[in-house]
């Protein structure tokens, strides 16, 4: 129960796309930004949904979330500056920011605050040195929900400090309680950048499509950086997105909910503690009352149950573990038995 992926199969209609692509000849290089149908489709929505005005230029598509967020924090960051990470958080975002030369500040979320952190947390972490803050909603590791007044906070502080806000919303399509609220929009795009990806919304994880909204001049050092770098997405992948554009992927939310559901009623009948997951499909569990040390604590129950969970160590979070309910209804059951199972021995 580790996978960081919907166990969903890609859509059909995408995987046609793909293969219509393939025998009409868009086998070559594009730009590196990515092909202009899809930039300005994804314009479009940025337009549409957060209602903040967007060009194509402002938009490139990457190999991934990952890589945009990569481009992002090298188009911006430089040797010195601090960047602030709330935890727990993410496993890339401090080693991009390290290889840029930056500098990680933390901002510890509480599960006892449902891991949404304070705003007065936030502001005593700033120092002349801060340039950017990197803020996940639908959050990885913990499934938190930021909502609107605590971006607005985190908003609020960013531009007071003059500090670039990278938002990373690849999970923005799985929210299950209440509405979404997106920082960027909130931000109406101002000193802010957009990260999002067709991975989990669409279950294209393979496909390596993610894309990242700017300022013009942000987008184009970004594009730049990519030029000389991995240069553009793939050809192929890129008019599988832009058919994924227009499939209804709701389907895949409704799901994820109930097994959310269920996971969460299976958890509370082994007594461990857990904040509620209200976007993603993850839940951070607390088992500082069963063991000291959770990567060994997850180390046993891989060798003696087959049950395979994430430290939570490695998204700063010691004592805890990622438990991922992106898998079928049976394997989650059977994994939550064994899991059970393995508490009870």
């Amino acid at each position: 129960m580790t996978a960081g992926e919907p166990d969903f199969p890609t859509p059909q209609p995408v995987i046609e796309a793909a293969i219509n692509a393939l025998n009409s000849g868009k086998t070559k290089y594009t730009a590196a930004a990515g092909i202009p149908e899809l930039r300005q489709k994804i314009a479009e929505r940025v337009q549409q949904r957060y209602q903040v005005k967007c060009s194509a230029k402002q938009v490139v598509l990457t190999n991934g979330g990952k890589q945009a967020l990569f481009n992002a924090v090298a188009s911006v960051i430089s040797s010195g500056d601090e960047v602030l990470l709330i935890s727990p958080c993410w496993v890339s975002y401090e080693p991009q920011v390290a290889l840029m030369g930056g500098v990680v500040k933390y901002v510890k979320a509480n599960m006892e605050e449902n891991f949404l952190p304070r705003a007065q947390d936030i502001a005593e972490a700033v120092t002349p040195k801060t340039k950017a803050i990197i803020v996940n909603s639908p959050n990885n590791p913990t499934g938190a929900v930021y909502g609107r007044k605590t971006l607005q906070s985190i908003a609020s502080i960013a531009f007071r400090n003059n500090i670039i806000i990278i938002s990373d919303e690849v999970y923005d399509s799985l929210v299950y309680d209440g509405e979404y609220t997106s920082l960027y929009g909130l931000c109406r795009g101002e000193n802010a950048i957009l990260i999002n990806a067709f991975s989990k919304s669409h279950a294209m994880t393979g496909w390596r499509v993610g894309y990242l909204v700017a300022s013009e001049e942000i987008a184009e050092c970004v594009s730049k950086i990519q030029a000389h770098s991995t240069s553009n997405v793939c050809t192929m992948s890129q008019y599988a997105a832009l058919a994924a554009l227009d499939i209804d992927t709701s389907y895949m939310k409704e799901k994820f909910r109930k097994r959310r559901d269920f996971v969460a009623q299976e958890l509370s009948k082994m007594n461990l503690t857990f904040s509620m997951p209200r976007g993603a499909f993850y839940f951070l569990i607390d088992v500082r009352s069963v063991t000291q040390n959770d990567t060994e604590f997850c180390m046993k129950l891989l060798q003696k149950s087959h049950v395979a969970l994430v430290p939570g160590s490695a998204f700063n979070a010691p004592g805890y573990v990622r438990l991922s309910f992106a898998l079928d209804e049976d394997n989650l059951r059977r994994g939550l038995e064994r899991f059970k199972a393995f508490l009870g021995g």
